[in-house]
């Protein structure tokens, strides 16, 4: 079932523009620069208007067709593009990752790896936690003994990226900052392998991901958890982070370059505008760039105490529209290229004009993936799933664009992409 909704009628306005009876349809710029769970929604409390005009967010899309237009006679600012020319052009951006080199690696389906990752996330959301506790308690941290488990999951993603790193951002708010650390880990592996480097800078790679946030084990657990924006004095203290787990993984043993490194600066941009160093492009590292791409990728791609996470295709697409002065457009684009233009898990509406998801991603063919159909949006009813490879059909079916899973009623898009229930698949993950 689908929800009632007049078709979109969309204009961008500044955020002085804002007043009541508007309806939000999007927040232009980071993810991270709003502090609101939803982003879609009426607005009806003078102070949701005052959080936004206090934010770092300058510019919003409003649904004309659901709230009110600005004043008759108001001046508005007229965006360069429509809404729909922006997502073309991001969407011509994002196909220019298939000029790249493709690292191709022998894959098993993901119905074949999916309940083995599975498994494993519950495995490694225990290693985690421990070493997260023990940090807690003062305890050295011992990389070497977390080497088996990077191996394990190395292993996973070499089978199939898409299963674990898809499983494992299906993280509950509380066990966020433990599976974060799994997918990112997950997350560096692949783009490493697609970045072509060695086995040994593979496996450093991994470890960086799975120790990176070992800092927050020192902020207290009402900053983490906080539903609301945090004040100064508390982002003060979150910024602290990188630089606890970077002095707490001196102190342990078997940490190597690579991982104190993306421990410590994973928050930097390329502009010179992160912390804790405000290095540039220049001086940040090959790993710490890495670092901040899978860093932001799972953390806007999963539910936080703060606000809910985005389809990864369209994290894929905001991470490229305000991507320019963060990442690395090198690494960017091979980040794209490891998870796919449509990620495994994104709803997608395909040109016969039936609702499917992604379930098989290959970095040769990133705009023909494997889709799970499901929905035919001409009759407005399910349909027996089946998977369409999009690579076989040859151009006779084809993507026409991402949708929002916010747009639409079903709850079994977890089991629909994985073949697992969805209790299950987030009790594991």
């Amino acid at each position: 079932m689908t929800k009632n909704a007049k078709p979109a009628a969309l204009r961008k306005i500044p955020v002085e523009q804002l007043r009541l009876g508007m309806f939000l349809n999007e927040m232009c710029g980071s993810w991270m620069d709003h502090p609101f769970w939803n982003t879609r929604f009426l607005l009806e409390n003078p102070a949701d208007i005052d959080s936004l005009r206090n934010s770092a967010v300058k510019e919003v899309w409003i649904d004309t067709a659901r709230g009110l237009d600005v004043d008759v006679g108001e001046a508005v600012t007229t965006p360069t593009e429509t809404r729909e020319e922006a997502d073309a052009r991001m969407e011509r951006e994002l196909e220019a990752t298939l000029a790249l080199p493709t690292k191709v690696i022998a894959r098993v389906e993901l119905a074949s790896e999916v309940r083995r990752a599975a498994a494993l996330c519950a495995k490694a959301k225990g290693a985690i936690t421990t070493m997260f506790s023990e940090a807690r308690m003062g305890k050295a941290v011992s990389a070497e003994s977390m080497q088996p488990l990077v191996e394990e999951i190395s292993s996973s993603v070499a089978r199939n990226p898409g299963a674990l790193i898809s499983l494992a951002r299906l993280k509950s708010q509380d066990d966020y900052t433990f599976m974060h650390s799994v997918a990112v880990c997950g997350l560096m592996i692949a783009l490493g392998r697609q970045l072509g480097l060695n086995e040994d800078e593979i496996r450093e790679a991994g470890m960086a991901g799975l120790v990176h946030d070992l800092g927050k084990a020192m902020v207290s657990l009402e900053i983490l958890n906080k539903p609301g924006k945090l004040t100064d004095a508390e982002f003060n203290e979150m910024k602290a982070h990188p630089r606890y787990g970077y002095d707490m993984l001196l102190e342990g043993q078997g940490v190597g370059e690579i991982p104190l490194d993306v421990a410590l600066h994973h928050h930097e941009k390329v502009d010179g505008s992160g912390y804790p160093d405000r290095l540039d492009a220049d001086t940040i590292t090959l790993f710490a760039k890495m670092g901040a791409v899978c860093d932001v990728y799972d953390a806007i791609t999963s539910d936080r105490p703060y606000k809910a996470g985005w389809d990864p295709a369209v994290a894929i697409r905001k991470m490229n529209e305000w991507s320019k002065g963060h990442f690395d457009a090198r690494v960017f684009q091979a980040f794209v290229k490891s998870v796919g233009i449509y990620p495994v898990g994104s709803l997608v509406l395909l040109e016969s004009g039936l609702l499917g998801v992604i379930v098989e991603v290959a970095p040769e063919s990133l705009l023909t993936p494997q889709v799970k159909a499901f929905y035919c949006t001409r009759r407005k009813s399910r349909i027996t799933p089946k998977v369409l490879d999009l690579a076989q059909l040859k151009g006779s079916e084809r993507i026409k664009r991402w949708e929002d899973p916010t747009h639409w009623n079903f709850p079994d898009l977890t089991e629909l992409w994985s073949g697992m229930e969805a209790r299950r698949a987030h009790s594991a993950a």
